[in-house]
């Protein structure tokens, strides 16, 4: 199996993605933001309780994420293993010598069960991270407001603060969030794999192109033994089991 397959490979089936090692870089830091006006703050807080009332991202990840994951898998597994290839960045005459093999046909291979892993795999990724934004939704709340004051004047928020107090506009802001992650988006955002999976190969080329005049990704062998010294450390291990810790976490050879 080539490398840019086996890479696409390991990536459907869950064994772990291949790791490029990279140089941390310090993030560039944030523009100030202005001050909040605490009248405007005020009416925000009352518009965003009613647009992400409490145990609205549970909602969103026990119906609609879950419904749309159970999708793409789906999706997947029927896609031409010369796509995903591509995808890895081999050339469109080495795709094309795969043939129509689906990645259904070698996963049932590998792995009979692996429908049954999938399903049961992205439940638990779905519960955890629908218990982790339950968690993180008062925070996503206090966020919102803040852009909400600074984004709209307080004559505009007190007319959405009157339009929500209606029946119609009570409606649209307790539910316009799971709208726009309902089923109707949700097949929309599914149309997604398939363009993308088209683009993708076009997309890795303008990369490799974009790219092109960087300096080549050094190797183990290309380090000083400064270099190497330091990336011990940064492993936690001794120099001299340096080469063994470093290919299995960086996938580097």
């Amino acid at each position: 199996m080539r490398p840019s397959l086996a890479a696409a490979f390991l990536l459907f089936a869950g064994g772990g993605a291949v790791q490029a090692q990279t140089v941390p870089q310090p993030a560039p830091a944030a523009p100030a933001l202005r001050p909040v006006d605490p009248a405007r703050l005020a009416v925000a807080d009352r518009l965003v309780a009613k647009l992400l009332p409490a145990g609205i991202y549970k909602q969103l990840f026990d119906k609609s994420f879950s419904a749309m994951m159970d999708k793409i898998v789906g999706q997947m597994g029927e896609m031409p293993i010369a796509k995903l290839a591509q995808m890895g960045g081999v050339t469109e005459a080495q795709a094309q010598a795969l043939g129509t093999v689906k990645m259904r046909e070698i996963m049932e291979i590998y792995d009979p069960a692996w429908q049954e892993r999938q399903r049961r795999t992205m439940q638990v990724i779905t519960a955890g991270m629908g218990d982790i934004m339950t968690r993180v939704e008062p925070k996503a709340r206090v966020a919102l407001a803040r852009a909400y004051a600074r984004e709209f004047s307080g004559a505009e928020l007190e007319d959405l603060d009157r339009y929500f107090a209606t029946p119609a506009g009570a409606h649209y802001a307790s539910r316009a969030l799971l709208i726009a992650m309902g089923p109707d988006m949700m097949e929309a955002m599914n149309a997604i794999v398939p363009e993308l999976t088209d683009a993708m190969p076009g997309l890795v080329q303008k990369t490799k192109a974009a790219t092109a005049d960087l300096p080549a990704v050094r190797t183990k062998g290309d380090l000083s033994p400064a270099e190497r010294k330091k990336l011990a450390e940064l492993f936690g291990v001794d120099p001299e089991t340096l080469e063994d810790h470093a290919s299995s976490s960086t996938g580097t050879e």
